[in-house]
């Protein structure tokens, strides 16, 4: 039998902080500390409902960081 995975680890690191950043400025800042995935979506995007350890999410208006979420 196949040994159970275990779940990667997230950055100690909070998404309300990018909240206000330039977007660009965030993605790299969030790749810097850990993150594996960054997603930047338009408002109001259509995406799927299944958490990923280790992603963080933007929302993107204007070219800042609307809203940041994990998952």
């Amino acid at each position: 039998m196949a040994p159970i995975p275990t779940p990667q680890q997230e950055p100690q690191d909070s998404p309300e902080g990018y909240v206000g950043l330039d977007a660009a400025d965030a993605e790299r800042r969030a790749r810097t500390r850990g993150w594996t995935t960054v997603r930047s979506l338009p408002p109001g995007a259509i995406v799927t409902m299944e958490y990923r350890a280790g992603r963080l999410n933007f929302e993107v208006r204007d070219g800042q960081v609307a809203r940041s979420w994990k998952g």
